[in-house]
């Protein structure tokens, strides 16, 4: 499988961080979420009980869940486990959407859900960890608008004026009043959506090009894992 391709250089059974370049990326994308929607976003990789990379809106790092400036958010977590070539058990990976209590259990579990649909399921977290949860990190913004969680943008509040305004054109109220936001809102859920199109695309590019060639007859090399 996939997962023995990438991890089977060595027998080490080290869950890896994302790359630095990876948080990066995602640390702005999901500040910018948290600005549009009022919610912190963020990602937890573990290999239990070792936490191996944290970090959110407020930066690489920072889990959303520990801070108080995050009464509001959404975190997931994946905790993936890799085996030795002598064990019998195979490498697994568990992914989790949490989030504060004011967030209904059943619409974390939709988001959750949702993760599949841009190919985050478990054998990509067991393929490449730190890849996957930074870009499950990204979806959660658009997942959790789908979801309903999203919080509206406030209306601003009129300021003092010395003569009477002009009626507004007519049209709708909420979307006149709300229109940026929405346009904003929009152009951050296509931007997470593209980014981790790509990075998929990127990633299975990668997987059908790390198989060594090997001589008529001969085992693959790297180390086994159960099949799923």
């Amino acid at each position: 499988m996939a997962a023995g391709l990438l991890n089977g250089s060595d027998s080490s059974t080290t869950v890896p961080a994302p790359a630095a370049d990876e948080r990066a990326d995602t640390v702005p994308i999901l500040a910018a979420a948290f600005t549009s929607q009022g919610i912190c976003y963020g990602w937890r990789l573990t290999d239990y009980p070792t936490v191996t990379s944290v970090g959110s809106n407020l930066g690489d790092g920072t889990a959303v869940g520990e801070d108080p400036r995050c009464s509001r958010w959404i975190e997931v977590e994946a905790d993936v486990t890799y085996t030795s070539e002598s064990s019998e058990a195979a490498d697994h990976a568990t992914v989790r959407v949490k989030g504060s209590d004011d967030i209904d259990a059943a619409a974390l579990r939709t988001v959750e859900r949702g993760l599949e649909r841009f190919g985050l399921d478990a054998d990509a977290f067991i393929d490449d960890p730190g890849w996957a949860v930074t870009r499950a990190a990204t979806t959660l913004p658009l997942l959790a608008a789908e979801a309903g969680l999203a919080a509206p943008a406030a209306t601003p509040a009129a300021g003092p004026t010395a003569a009477p305004s002009p009626l507004p054109a007519a049209g709708n109220d909420f979307w006149r009043d709300r229109w940026g936001w929405a346009v904003a809102t929009v152009g951050l859920l296509l931007l997470a959506a593209l980014f981790v199109t790509v990075g998929l695309a990127q990633r299975r590019r990668q997987l059908r090009g790390v198989v060594p060639a090997q001589p008529a007859g001969a085992e693959p090399a790297g180390r086994t894992r159960e099949e799923a």
